[in-house]
Protein backbone atom coordinates (compact mmCIF):
# COMPACT_ATOMS: atom_id res chain seq x y z
CA UNK A 1 0.00 0.00 0.00
CA UNK A 2 1.33 3.44 -0.95
CA UNK A 3 1.01 6.28 1.53
CA UNK A 4 0.02 9.45 -0.29
CA UNK A 5 1.53 12.58 1.25
CA UNK A 6 -0.60 15.74 0.95
CA UNK A 7 0.57 18.38 -1.48
CA UNK A 8 2.19 21.53 -0.11
CA UNK A 9 -0.67 23.48 -1.64
CA UNK A 10 -3.16 21.63 0.53
CA UNK A 11 -1.15 22.40 3.66
CA UNK A 12 -0.84 26.03 2.65
CA UNK A 13 -4.57 26.26 2.04
CA UNK A 14 -5.23 24.77 5.46
CA UNK A 15 -2.92 27.31 7.08
CA UNK A 16 -4.66 30.18 5.28
CA UNK A 17 -8.03 28.83 6.34
CA UNK A 18 -6.92 28.84 9.97
CA UNK A 19 -5.67 32.42 9.69
CA UNK A 20 -8.94 33.43 8.04
CA UNK A 21 -10.83 32.15 11.06
CA UNK A 22 -12.80 29.42 9.27
CA UNK A 23 -11.54 26.64 11.52
CA UNK A 24 -14.61 25.03 13.07
CA UNK A 25 -15.29 25.52 16.75
CA UNK A 26 -14.26 22.73 19.08
CA UNK A 27 -16.99 20.16 19.57
CA UNK A 28 -17.65 18.03 22.65
CA UNK A 29 -17.71 14.23 22.41
CA UNK A 30 -20.09 13.52 25.30
CA UNK A 31 -21.23 9.96 24.56
CA UNK A 32 -20.88 6.89 22.34
CA UNK A 33 -19.88 7.77 18.76
CA UNK A 34 -19.98 11.50 19.42
CA UNK A 35 -22.69 14.17 19.65
CA UNK A 36 -24.74 12.78 16.74
CA UNK A 37 -24.04 9.13 17.52
CA UNK A 38 -22.63 8.57 14.02
CA UNK A 39 -18.86 8.95 14.45
CA UNK A 40 -18.70 12.41 12.82
CA UNK A 41 -17.14 15.63 14.07
CA UNK A 42 -17.80 19.19 12.91
CA UNK A 43 -14.17 20.15 13.53
CA UNK A 44 -12.09 21.22 10.52
CA UNK A 45 -8.50 22.03 9.69
CA UNK A 46 -6.95 19.13 11.59
CA UNK A 47 -3.70 17.54 10.42
CA UNK A 48 -3.63 15.49 7.24
CA UNK A 49 -0.19 14.02 7.88
CA UNK A 50 1.88 13.36 10.97
CA UNK A 51 4.57 15.90 11.97
CA UNK A 52 8.17 15.16 11.03
CA UNK A 53 8.88 13.85 14.53
CA UNK A 54 5.80 11.65 14.55
CA UNK A 55 2.46 12.05 16.34
CA UNK A 56 2.46 14.41 19.31
CA UNK A 57 1.16 12.49 22.33
CA UNK A 58 -0.05 14.99 24.91
CA UNK A 59 -0.42 12.45 27.70
CA UNK A 60 -0.72 8.76 28.47
CA UNK A 61 -2.38 7.01 31.43
CA UNK A 62 -2.57 3.37 32.46
CA UNK A 63 -5.99 1.73 32.26
CA UNK A 64 -7.37 -1.79 32.56
CA UNK A 65 -8.52 -3.98 29.72
CA UNK A 66 -11.43 -2.60 27.75
CA UNK A 67 -13.30 -2.12 24.50
CA UNK A 68 -15.23 1.02 25.49
CA UNK A 69 -14.37 4.54 24.35
CA UNK A 70 -13.91 7.75 26.28
CA UNK A 71 -16.51 10.51 26.50
CA UNK A 72 -15.32 14.13 26.61
CA UNK A 73 -17.17 17.15 28.02
CA UNK A 74 -16.23 20.42 29.73
CA UNK A 75 -12.51 19.66 29.57
CA UNK A 76 -12.92 16.28 31.25
CA UNK A 77 -12.44 12.74 29.91
CA UNK A 78 -14.67 9.96 31.25
CA UNK A 79 -13.81 6.27 30.88
CA UNK A 80 -15.22 3.02 32.20
CA UNK A 81 -12.61 0.66 33.63
CA UNK A 82 -12.64 -2.83 35.07
CA UNK A 83 -10.85 -3.49 38.39
CA UNK A 84 -9.75 -7.11 38.21
CA UNK A 85 -12.67 -9.53 38.48
CA UNK A 86 -14.31 -7.64 41.32
CA UNK A 87 -15.41 -4.10 40.41
CA UNK A 88 -16.21 -1.51 37.75
CA UNK A 89 -14.94 2.06 37.88
CA UNK A 90 -15.90 5.32 36.21
CA UNK A 91 -12.73 7.41 35.97
CA UNK A 92 -12.59 11.15 35.25
CA UNK A 93 -9.41 12.72 33.80
CA UNK A 94 -8.36 16.24 32.91
CA UNK A 95 -8.32 16.65 29.13
CA UNK A 96 -5.29 18.97 29.18
CA UNK A 97 -2.98 16.92 31.40
CA UNK A 98 -4.42 13.40 31.75
CA UNK A 99 -4.45 13.77 35.53
CA UNK A 100 -7.12 11.61 37.19
CA UNK A 101 -9.53 13.95 39.00
CA UNK A 102 -11.93 11.45 40.59
CA UNK A 103 -13.46 8.02 40.27
CA UNK A 104 -16.69 6.25 41.15
CA UNK A 105 -16.36 2.53 41.85
CA UNK A 106 -18.83 -0.23 42.69
CA UNK A 107 -18.64 -3.97 43.33
CA UNK A 108 -19.23 -6.10 40.23
CA UNK A 109 -17.68 -9.52 40.81
CA UNK A 110 -17.40 -11.96 37.92
CA UNK A 111 -15.28 -13.12 35.02
CA UNK A 112 -15.74 -12.30 31.36
CA UNK A 113 -14.59 -13.85 28.13
CA UNK A 114 -12.53 -11.12 26.41
CA UNK A 115 -12.12 -9.37 29.76
CA UNK A 116 -12.58 -5.65 30.27
CA UNK A 117 -14.99 -2.72 30.22
CA UNK A 118 -17.30 -2.58 27.19
CA UNK A 119 -19.19 0.69 27.19
CA UNK A 120 -18.88 4.46 26.78
CA UNK A 121 -20.24 6.85 29.43
CA UNK A 122 -22.90 9.42 28.50
CA UNK A 123 -22.32 12.84 30.06
CA UNK A 124 -24.57 15.86 30.68
CA UNK A 125 -23.76 19.07 32.55
CA UNK A 126 -24.98 17.39 35.78
CA UNK A 127 -24.72 13.62 35.42
CA UNK A 128 -22.70 10.74 34.02
CA UNK A 129 -24.64 7.63 32.97
CA UNK A 130 -22.76 4.33 32.87
CA UNK A 131 -23.49 0.67 32.17
CA UNK A 132 -21.21 -2.15 33.35
CA UNK A 133 -20.68 -5.56 31.74
CA UNK A 134 -22.87 -7.25 34.38
CA UNK A 135 -25.80 -4.92 33.76
CA UNK A 136 -25.18 -2.33 36.50
CA UNK A 137 -26.73 0.96 35.34
CA UNK A 138 -25.86 4.11 37.32
CA UNK A 139 -26.53 7.82 37.26
CA UNK A 140 -23.52 9.54 38.87
CA UNK A 141 -23.50 13.16 40.04
CA UNK A 142 -20.57 15.09 38.54
CA UNK A 143 -20.20 17.31 41.62
CA UNK A 144 -20.53 14.80 44.44
CA UNK A 145 -19.12 11.82 42.48
CA UNK A 146 -21.83 9.66 44.05
CA UNK A 147 -24.69 7.61 42.60
CA UNK A 148 -27.98 9.52 42.26
CA UNK A 149 -29.86 6.34 41.34
CA UNK A 150 -29.07 2.87 40.05
CA UNK A 151 -30.66 -0.11 38.31
CA UNK A 152 -29.58 -3.39 36.74
CA UNK A 153 -30.52 -4.19 33.14
CA UNK A 154 -30.29 -7.92 33.82
CA UNK A 155 -31.68 -8.44 37.32
CA UNK A 156 -34.47 -5.86 37.07
CA UNK A 157 -35.94 -7.36 33.91
CA UNK A 158 -35.01 -11.02 34.10
CA UNK A 159 -32.70 -10.61 31.11
CA UNK A 160 -30.09 -13.26 30.42
CA UNK A 161 -26.55 -11.89 30.29
CA UNK A 162 -25.11 -12.10 26.77
CA UNK A 163 -22.09 -14.36 26.30
CA UNK A 164 -19.63 -11.46 26.21
CA UNK A 165 -21.36 -9.29 28.79
CA UNK A 166 -23.55 -6.20 28.52
CA UNK A 167 -21.92 -4.04 25.85
CA UNK A 168 -24.44 -1.27 25.11
CA UNK A 169 -23.91 2.40 26.02
CA UNK A 170 -26.65 4.76 27.29
CA UNK A 171 -28.49 7.00 24.80
CA UNK A 172 -29.53 10.50 25.93
CA UNK A 173 -32.60 12.24 24.52
CA UNK A 174 -34.01 15.45 26.01
CA UNK A 175 -34.34 14.75 29.76
CA UNK A 176 -34.39 10.97 29.31
CA UNK A 177 -31.79 8.22 29.18
CA UNK A 178 -32.64 5.27 26.93
CA UNK A 179 -31.33 1.71 27.33
CA UNK A 180 -32.15 -1.69 25.83
CA UNK A 181 -32.90 -4.41 28.43
CA UNK A 182 -34.38 -6.58 25.64
CA UNK A 183 -36.13 -8.95 28.01
CA UNK A 184 -39.17 -11.15 27.45
CA UNK A 185 -41.44 -8.22 28.27
CA UNK A 186 -39.73 -5.06 26.93
CA UNK A 187 -37.33 -3.92 24.23
CA UNK A 188 -36.17 -0.38 25.04
CA UNK A 189 -36.77 1.55 28.26
CA UNK A 190 -36.52 5.30 28.91
CA UNK A 191 -35.87 6.83 32.33
CA UNK A 192 -35.98 10.34 33.73
CA UNK A 193 -32.37 11.46 33.96
CA UNK A 194 -32.71 13.14 37.34
CA UNK A 195 -34.91 10.62 39.18
CA UNK A 196 -34.55 7.26 37.41
CA UNK A 197 -38.34 7.00 37.06
CA UNK A 198 -39.45 5.03 34.02
CA UNK A 199 -40.99 7.22 31.31
CA UNK A 200 -41.82 4.52 28.77
CA UNK A 201 -40.90 1.11 27.46
CA UNK A 202 -41.34 -0.54 24.07
CA UNK A 203 -42.56 -4.04 23.12
CA UNK A 204 -40.13 -6.99 23.35
CA UNK A 205 -37.89 -7.96 20.42
CA UNK A 206 -35.95 -10.96 21.67
CA UNK A 207 -32.71 -11.48 23.56
CA UNK A 208 -30.28 -8.72 24.53
CA UNK A 209 -27.70 -7.92 21.87
CA UNK A 210 -24.49 -5.88 21.91
CA UNK A 211 -25.81 -2.87 19.98
CA UNK A 212 -26.24 0.60 21.47
CA UNK A 213 -29.59 2.36 20.83
CA UNK A 214 -29.30 5.23 18.35
CA UNK A 215 -31.33 8.37 17.70
CA UNK A 216 -32.23 9.13 14.08
CA UNK A 217 -34.55 11.66 12.44
CA UNK A 218 -36.91 10.58 9.66
CA UNK A 219 -39.33 13.09 8.13
CA UNK A 220 -38.83 15.34 11.13
CA UNK A 221 -39.64 12.65 13.70
CA UNK A 222 -37.11 11.55 16.32
CA UNK A 223 -36.80 7.77 16.44
CA UNK A 224 -34.74 5.45 18.62
CA UNK A 225 -33.40 2.50 16.65
CA UNK A 226 -31.95 -0.65 18.11
CA UNK A 227 -30.81 -3.96 16.72
CA UNK A 228 -32.20 -7.34 17.68
CA UNK A 229 -31.37 -10.78 16.34
CA UNK A 230 -34.36 -10.31 14.06
CA UNK A 231 -33.19 -7.01 12.61
CA UNK A 232 -33.75 -3.27 13.07
CA UNK A 233 -36.53 -1.92 15.28
CA UNK A 234 -37.49 1.77 15.54
CA UNK A 235 -39.66 3.38 18.21
CA UNK A 236 -40.95 6.90 18.83
CA UNK A 237 -38.29 8.53 21.01
CA UNK A 238 -40.95 10.44 22.96
CA UNK A 239 -43.29 7.55 23.78
CA UNK A 240 -41.63 4.21 22.96
CA UNK A 241 -44.39 3.33 20.50
CA UNK A 242 -43.04 0.93 17.88
CA UNK A 243 -42.93 2.47 14.41
CA UNK A 244 -41.33 -0.04 12.06
CA UNK A 245 -39.13 -3.13 11.74
CA UNK A 246 -36.75 -4.48 9.14
CA UNK A 247 -35.73 -8.11 9.16
CA UNK A 248 -31.96 -8.47 8.89
CA UNK A 249 -30.97 -11.57 10.84
CA UNK A 250 -27.61 -11.43 12.59
CA UNK A 251 -27.08 -13.85 15.43
CA UNK A 252 -24.71 -11.45 17.24
CA UNK A 253 -25.66 -7.86 16.31
CA UNK A 254 -23.31 -5.00 17.22
CA UNK A 255 -23.43 -1.97 14.81
CA UNK A 256 -26.50 0.26 14.55
CA UNK A 257 -27.75 1.88 11.34
CA UNK A 258 -26.11 4.70 9.35
CA UNK A 259 -28.17 7.54 7.82
CA UNK A 260 -27.63 8.59 4.19
CA UNK A 261 -30.44 11.15 4.04
CA UNK A 262 -33.80 11.00 2.31
CA UNK A 263 -34.93 8.13 4.51
CA UNK A 264 -32.21 5.76 3.31
CA UNK A 265 -30.37 3.73 5.97
CA UNK A 266 -27.38 1.41 5.87
CA UNK A 267 -27.75 -1.79 7.89
CA UNK A 268 -24.83 -4.13 8.54
CA UNK A 269 -23.71 -7.06 10.68
CA UNK A 270 -21.02 -9.68 11.12
CA UNK A 271 -21.14 -13.49 11.05
CA UNK A 272 -22.03 -13.50 7.33
CA UNK A 273 -25.18 -11.44 7.93
CA UNK A 274 -24.06 -9.04 5.20
CA UNK A 275 -25.40 -5.52 4.66
CA UNK A 276 -28.44 -3.78 3.21
CA UNK A 277 -29.73 -0.38 2.17
CA UNK A 278 -33.32 0.34 3.13
CA UNK A 279 -35.76 3.18 2.50
CA UNK A 280 -38.04 4.18 5.36
CA UNK A 281 -40.99 6.49 4.68
CA UNK A 282 -44.39 7.42 6.07
CA UNK A 283 -47.50 6.88 4.00
CA UNK A 284 -50.95 7.76 5.30
CA UNK A 285 -49.56 7.97 8.81
CA UNK A 286 -47.95 4.50 8.66
CA UNK A 287 -44.23 3.82 8.37
CA UNK A 288 -43.11 1.47 5.62
CA UNK A 289 -39.74 -0.12 4.86
CA UNK A 290 -38.47 -1.02 1.40
CA UNK A 291 -35.24 -2.90 0.77
CA UNK A 292 -33.25 -0.99 -1.86
CA UNK A 293 -30.19 -3.26 -1.99
CA UNK A 294 -28.80 -6.30 -0.22
CA UNK A 295 -25.09 -7.24 -0.03
CA UNK A 296 -24.37 -10.89 0.67
CA UNK A 297 -21.92 -11.68 3.54
CA UNK A 298 -19.94 -8.40 3.39
CA UNK A 299 -20.70 -6.63 6.66
CA UNK A 300 -19.19 -4.89 9.66
CA UNK A 301 -18.61 -6.85 12.86
CA UNK A 302 -18.09 -4.01 15.39
CA UNK A 303 -18.67 -0.52 13.97
CA UNK A 304 -21.36 1.29 12.00
CA UNK A 305 -20.48 2.73 8.59
CA UNK A 306 -19.36 6.36 8.15
CA UNK A 307 -21.20 8.41 5.51
CA UNK A 308 -19.42 11.03 3.39
CA UNK A 309 -20.93 12.68 0.30
CA UNK A 310 -23.46 9.90 -0.29
CA UNK A 311 -21.02 7.02 0.16
CA UNK A 312 -20.62 4.56 3.03
CA UNK A 313 -17.20 3.60 4.39
CA UNK A 314 -17.37 0.54 6.64
CA UNK A 315 -14.82 -1.76 8.26
CA UNK A 316 -16.05 -5.13 7.06
CA UNK A 317 -13.80 -7.52 8.93
CA UNK A 318 -15.52 -10.41 10.67
CA UNK A 319 -14.53 -13.75 12.12
CA UNK A 320 -15.34 -15.32 8.75
CA UNK A 321 -14.10 -12.72 6.25
CA UNK A 322 -11.31 -10.18 5.69
CA UNK A 323 -12.90 -7.59 3.41
CA UNK A 324 -11.04 -4.70 5.06
CA UNK A 325 -12.39 -1.20 4.57
CA UNK A 326 -15.11 -1.09 1.91
CA UNK A 327 -16.85 1.71 0.05
CA UNK A 328 -20.47 1.47 -1.11
CA UNK A 329 -22.44 4.04 -3.07
CA UNK A 330 -25.90 4.93 -1.77
CA UNK A 331 -27.48 2.31 -4.04
CA UNK A 332 -25.48 -0.51 -2.50
CA UNK A 333 -22.87 -0.92 -5.22
CA UNK A 334 -19.51 -2.09 -3.90
CA UNK A 335 -16.95 0.38 -5.30
CA UNK A 336 -13.78 -0.93 -3.66
CA UNK A 337 -12.43 -2.88 -0.72
CA UNK A 338 -8.95 -3.01 0.82
CA UNK A 339 -9.17 -6.63 1.98
CA UNK A 340 -5.75 -7.26 3.60
CA UNK A 341 -3.94 -4.24 2.21
CA UNK A 342 -4.49 -2.81 4.76
CA UNK A 343 -6.88 -4.98 6.73
CA UNK A 344 -7.71 -2.30 9.35
CA UNK A 345 -9.06 -4.99 11.63
CA UNK A 346 -12.19 -3.85 13.57
CA UNK A 347 -10.70 -0.55 14.75
CA UNK A 348 -12.59 2.63 15.55
CA UNK A 349 -12.83 5.63 13.21
CA UNK A 350 -13.94 9.27 13.11
CA UNK A 351 -14.94 11.43 10.12
CA UNK A 352 -14.27 15.18 10.33
CA UNK A 353 -16.21 17.96 8.61
CA UNK A 354 -13.61 18.58 5.92
CA UNK A 355 -13.50 14.96 4.81
CA UNK A 356 -10.70 13.31 6.74
CA UNK A 357 -11.09 9.93 8.42
CA UNK A 358 -8.89 8.93 11.34
CA UNK A 359 -9.02 5.17 11.55
CA UNK A 360 -7.36 2.66 13.85
CA UNK A 361 -6.09 -0.71 12.68
CA UNK A 362 -7.35 -2.93 15.47
CA UNK A 363 -4.67 -5.52 14.87
CA UNK A 364 -1.52 -3.40 14.51
CA UNK A 365 -2.33 -0.30 16.59
CA UNK A 366 -1.55 1.97 13.63
CA UNK A 367 -3.64 5.11 13.29
CA UNK A 368 -4.29 5.96 9.64
CA UNK A 369 -5.17 9.36 8.23
CA UNK A 370 -7.40 8.71 5.24
CA UNK A 371 -9.10 10.77 2.57
CA UNK A 372 -12.50 9.26 1.68
CA UNK A 373 -12.93 8.78 -2.06
CA UNK A 374 -15.31 6.65 -4.15
CA UNK A 375 -12.44 5.97 -6.55
CA UNK A 376 -10.00 4.15 -4.28
CA UNK A 377 -8.54 3.86 -0.79
CA UNK A 378 -6.31 6.89 -0.15
CA UNK A 379 -4.09 6.78 2.94
CA UNK A 380 -2.43 10.11 3.63
CA UNK A 381 -0.28 8.86 6.50
CA UNK A 382 -0.08 6.32 9.33
CA UNK A 383 1.73 5.88 12.65
CA UNK A 384 1.80 3.20 15.32
CA UNK A 385 0.27 4.51 18.54
CA UNK A 386 -1.17 1.52 20.39
CA UNK A 387 -0.15 -2.08 21.01
CA UNK A 388 -1.55 -5.51 21.80
CA UNK A 389 -4.50 -7.28 20.25
CA UNK A 390 -8.19 -6.49 19.72
CA UNK A 391 -7.79 -2.71 19.70
CA UNK A 392 -11.47 -2.33 18.86
CA UNK A 393 -12.59 0.65 20.96
CA UNK A 394 -14.23 3.61 19.22
CA UNK A 395 -12.26 6.87 19.13
CA UNK A 396 -13.13 10.21 20.76
CA UNK A 397 -12.30 13.70 19.44
CA UNK A 398 -12.62 17.11 21.10
CA UNK A 399 -10.87 20.40 20.30
CA UNK A 400 -8.31 18.71 18.06
CA UNK A 401 -7.42 16.13 20.70
CA UNK A 402 -7.96 12.50 19.81
CA UNK A 403 -8.38 10.08 22.73
CA UNK A 404 -7.62 6.42 22.00
CA UNK A 405 -7.13 3.30 24.11
CA UNK A 406 -5.96 -0.29 24.05
CA UNK A 407 -5.98 -2.85 26.87
CA UNK A 408 -3.33 -1.17 29.01
CA UNK A 409 -3.26 2.54 28.18
CA UNK A 410 -5.25 5.56 27.09
CA UNK A 411 -3.53 8.26 25.02
CA UNK A 412 -4.39 11.79 23.96
CA UNK A 413 -2.99 12.65 20.53
CA UNK A 414 -2.73 16.22 19.21
CA UNK A 415 -4.37 16.57 15.78
CA UNK A 416 -4.25 20.36 15.70
CA UNK A 417 -2.45 21.82 12.70
CA UNK A 418 0.39 24.27 13.31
Amino acid sequence: MRIVKPYRGILAAAALACCAGVLAQAEEWPWFMGPRGDGTSTEKGLIRSWPAGGPKVLWRVSVGKGYGAAAIRDGEVFLMDRVGDRADALRCFDLETGREKWRFQYDAPGKLSHDGARTTPAVTDRFVFIIGPFGHFHCVDRKTHKAVWKKNLLADFGTKRPTWGVAQSPLLYNDMVIVAPQSKRIGLAAYDQATGKERWHSPPTGRMTYATPKLITLEGEKQATFISQEGVVAVDAETGRELWRYKHPCRIPVPNVSELGGGRLFVTGGYNAGSAFIDVSRRNGKWTVTEAAKIDKIGSHCHAGLVWQGHVYALCNTNERRDGLVCFDRNGKLLWQTKRNPNLDKGGSILTADGVIYIMDGRTGELYIMQPSPEKFIALDKAKLLSGREIWAPLALCDGRLVIRDHSQMKCVDLRAE
